[in-house]
């Protein structure tokens, strides 16, 4: 059951107990209608109801500069997204490129429902969000059928080791259409070993990848996310870096030889050998 605490003259907060721990919905002091999502104190999605473009976290930016560049400006997506939160880059997607159909898969339903309860999508929104497992709900996906598909799967913290291996990032594929893209949200922190085990994992999958994250991340000196890109064809690697580092937390991008140089020969992982991601390290989030 949610539970509604008062702010000062603002909106309230909201908690409940959801499957992966407590919820709650904090009210943004800077924006009227905006909330910040935190599963046990960690943050995890903002939204802003007035404003369904704005991204508050600079992972979910570089999630949508690459929903900007999957199609031409305005173009309706079909886009998957495994791990829903508080359906930001589902919003952001319906709210520029109106007639978009996306399908969303959380495991976590007593999450959704209470994030459908406190920050409803509107209704001429071609929303469907699922309860399911993100690779069973994957699964499910025509052959084909999604211009784009977005992962950003956490359970405590870690995404879970069986949406890691080469046999997950084949079933992406095969829901994508020829020129389709596959984002990754992945959190690592020093010495990396995660994130070089995954870029050298998709890129048994997929011939063309880009990366996009703080330089502190990639030099290993901090716990963070990044952004993993990958397809079967050309990436717009130019623009993709233009915008990073025009971010108010300007991010780098890596590609080609130098991106696999990064992975210092680290060997892909299999179903069989697949683990989570690391923890993140005590006081990360505060």
């Amino acid at each position: 059951m949610a539970r509604s605490r008062r702010g000062r003259g603002g909106p309230e907060a909201v908690t409940g107990e959801v499957a992966g721990g407590t919820a709650e919905l904090r009210p943004d002091r800077d924006r009227p209608r905006g909330w910040t999502l935190l599963i046990d104190g960690a943050p995890q999605s903002h939204v802003d109801l007035d404003d369904p473009a704005h991204l508050e976290f600079a992972y979910q930016r570089r999630l949508g500069h690459l929903a900007d560049l999957a199609a031409p400006p305005g173009a309706p997506l079909r886009a998957v997204h495994l791990g829903g939160g508080a359906l930001t880059l589902a919003r952001y997607i319906a709210a520029t490129r109106p007639r978009s159909t996306q399908q969303v898969v959380e495991i976590d339903t007593p999450l959704v429902q209470l994030v459908r309860a406190h920050l409803p999508l509107p209704g001429t929104w071609r929303i469907r969000v699922r309860g399911a497992d993100a690779r069973a709900g994957l699964a499910k996906i025509p052959d084909g059928w999604a211009d784009l598909v977005i992962a950003d799967v956490f359970a405590g913290a870690r995404t879970p080791a069986h949406l890691t291996s080469a046999e997950f990032a084949a079933e992406v594929r095969r829901a994508l259409r020829p020129g389709g893209w596959y984002a990754a949200n992945i959190a690592d922190g020093p010495p990396l070993a995660f994130l070089r085990g995954q870029i050298a994992t998709v890129h048994t999958v997929f011939p063309e990848l880009a990366l996009t994250a703080d330089p502190a991340v990639l030099r290993g000196r901090r716990f963070g996310n990044a952004v993993l890109l990958a397809a079967a064809g050309p990436l717009p690697v130019a623009e993709l870096a233009r915008r990073a580092a025009g971010d108010p937390h300007a991010g780098r991008v890596e590609h080609g030889r130098a991106l696999l140089d990064f992975t210092g020969g680290a060997a892909p992982v299999t179903d069989a050998t697949a683990v989570a991601s690391p923890a993140p390290p005590a006081g990360v989030f505060t």
